[in-house]
C-alpha cells in the first residue's frame, strides 16, 4: 500500500521563505478583494441622500470621525410595507425613495430583496433593537409617542474625515449636513460624499 505523505509534512518541505511569501500574497490577495469590493460600490452604486444627525467625534487612534445617524435609521415597521414583526439581530432590507425635499424615505422593511420601480433602491440593514423610541416631528427620538420602532444600522454609522475636523461636523446643525450614500444592487453601500448646507466637504476617493 502506498503511503501519502500528512499534508504537514508537504509543507514542511516547503522552504519557509516560500511560505511567508505565499502568506503575504494571500492577505494581500484579500485585502485587495475587500477594497475592490467597495471601491465597486463607490463607482456604480445608486446615488441616494441621507439626511444626518452627527453624534460623537474622535477616536484618538484612528484620527477624527464623526457618528452618524441617520432618519432611516429609525423606522415604524407597522407604518411601512413588508415585514410587521422582526428580530433583532436580522438582515433586512429597507426600500428607499426620494422625498419631496430629495432625501431618502423608508417605503417598506423586507426580509428579503424586494422589487423596486424606478427611482428606488434597496439598503442592507441589521436590526440591533426592536423596542426603539418612535421620532418625533423635530426627528429626535420621542417616548412619549410609544417604542414599537426598530434600529436598523447600515455600516454608514462611522465616517472617518481628516484629523482636526469632526469636531467641526460634529457641532454642525443636524439639518445642515447630509450624506451622499452609494447602494449596491446587493443592498450593501458605502458612503460617497459628506456635505454642509449642500456643499463638499468630504468626498472619498474610489480607491
Amino acid at each position: 500500500m502506498i503511503r501519502l505523505p500528512a499534508a504537514d509534512q508537504l509543507v514542511g518541505r516547503v522552504p519557509v521563505l516560500w511560505r511567508a511569501l505565499a502568506a503575504i500574497l494571500i492577505l494581500g490577495g484579500l485585502i485587495l478583494l475587500l477594497v475592490e469590493s467597495r471601491a465597486r460600490i463607490l463607482r456604480a452604486g445608486t446615488e441616494v441622500r441621507l439626511a444626518t444627525a452627527p453624534v460623537d467625534p474622535r477616536d484618538l487612534f484612528r484620527g477624527d470621525y464623526v457618528i452618524l445617524n441617520y432618519k432611516i435609521s429609525t423606522l415604524d415597521p407597522a407604518a411601512l410595507d413588508g415585514e410587521k414583526s422582526l428580530r433583532r439581530n436580522q438582515i433586512v432590507y429597507v426600500r428607499l425613495a426620494p422625498g419631496a425635499d430629495g432625501f431618502a424615505e423608508a417605503k417598506g422593511v423586507y426580509l428579503a430583496p424586494p422589487a423596486l420601480v424606478p427611482g428606488e433602491s434597496a439598503i442592507e440593514g441589521r436590526v440591533t433593537s426592536t423596542s426603539s423610541c418612535l421620532a418625533g416631528a423635530d426627528g429626535e427620538p420621542d417616548c412619549k409617542l410609544g417604542t414599537r420602532a426598530i434600529r436598523v444600522a447600515y455600516g454608514l454609522e462611522s465616517y472617518f474625515v481628516p484629523q482636526g475636523t469632526g469636531l467641526a461636523i460634529e457641532r454642525t446643525e443636524r439639518k445642515r449636513i447630509e450624506i451622499i450614500a452609494a447602494v449596491a444592487p446587493s443592498g450593501q453601500a458605502a458612503i460617497k460624499r459628506l456635505l454642509i448646507d449642500g456643499k463638499l466637504v468630504h468626498a472619498e476617493p474610489p480607491y
